[in-house]
């Protein structure tokens, strides 16, 4: 199917909103030895987390916010390794399974921040675009149709061209573009914004802000045969 695709914004945060809520605060607290998290205000429960998340060693800090987000997919010695890993090279880009590069960013930033710059400083990027289907129809926008439509705007260095390109040409599954891209938000009337590392897309990578693409879905080859 052929799209046309315009990126009207690209914003680099190092925090996403909603990544962490009054209820994991309050959590991590008790895990951290505060006693009295629940008499807090929830405006001073970040301040309070980030003063009793200080007293720890910085590799036992990240043990125990590790545990927290992932001991149901880590076993104990991945996150033992990671809690070391993390105070020297950004995991929530280079860790093996890109399906939590999005947890491990939050966690790494909660722990920069806590340790004013202890731990490297990843980055994220929100790209605001238009992508409308020149048929009329409805058609549902994916991940892996985000990124196959944007992989024809970008250079030929850009990493996922270079690692996903049967992917992209719909020759093969794409389960990673669920982790490569955090969040796909619909905003209507063809609007949609997504957020990734700043590994996977930064603007100097698009080499085209507006373009049109044939896209081939690898579900659709299935059916064809």
């Amino acid at each position: 199917m052929k799209y046309s695709v315009k990126i009207n914004d690209i914003t680099t945060v190092d925090e996403l909103a909603g990544s962490w809520n009054a209820a994991d605060f309050v959590a991590l607290l008790g895990k951290f030895d505060y006693a009295d998290a629940d008499k807090l205000k929830q405006s001073e429960l970040k301040e309070f987390l980030f003063m009793a998340i200080s007293d720890f060693e910085p590799e036992e800090a990240a043990t125990i916010v590790l545990e927290y987000k992932l001991s149901e997919v880590l076993t104990e010695g991945q996150i033992h390794n990671l809690s070391h890993e993390m105070q020297r090279e950004k995991v929530s880009e280079n860790y093996s399974d890109i399906s939590i590069h999005k947890i491990l960013f939050d966690v790494n930033q909660l722990l920069y921040k806590a340790y004013n710059g202890k731990f490297p400083k990843a980055k994220a990027n929100v790209i605001d675009f238009e992508m409308r289907a020149e048929m009329s129809e409805e058609t549902g926008v994916t991940k892996e149709l985000v990124l196959q439509a944007f992989s024809n705007g970008l250079s030929d260095r850009n990493l996922i061209n270079r690692l996903f390109k049967e992917q992209l040409d719909g020759k093969a599954p794409f389960p990673e573009a669920e982790g490569i891209l955090w969040n796909l938000e619909d905003k209507g009337n063809a609007q949609f914004s997504v957020t990734t590392s700043e590994k996977w897309l930064y603007k100097e990578d698009f080499k085209n802000l507006e373009f049109e693409c044939n896209i081939n879905s690898f579900v659709d080859k299935l059916q064809e045969e």
